[in-house]
């Protein structure tokens, strides 16, 4: 997977895009990336300034995925805390 583009150059390119002069998918491909990935861009900087309530924000994503991060690295923990309990707790039953 290529490295992002900054978000400078990202906000440069969807001022380009909104100032009109060249159609998006010329400046697109003068930018070196993709028609589709420049409206995405031009759809979530919308999103990002109007507030859509159905979308969720840049920021709101990455928080997102933050949460997630940390739900499956607390979800592991947690499995490995069962199987080291049920470890002691077969320890402490069995006769030695």
């Amino acid at each position: 997977m290529p490295a992002p583009h900054p978000p400078e150059f990202r906000q440069r390119a969807v001022e380009l895009a909104r100032l009109g002069e060249k159609p998006v998918a010329e400046l697109a491909t003068s930018l070196g990336i993709s028609e589709s990935c420049l409206r995405n861009w031009m759809a979530q900087s919308d999103i990002d300034e109007n507030g859509h309530a159905t979308k969720p924000t840049s920021a709101e994503k990455k928080e997102l995925s933050e949460l997630r991060k940390r739900a499956r690295q607390l979800e592991m923990e947690n499995e490995i805390l069962k199987r080291a309990a049920a470890y002691f707790a077969k320890e402490n039953v069995l006769p030695k």
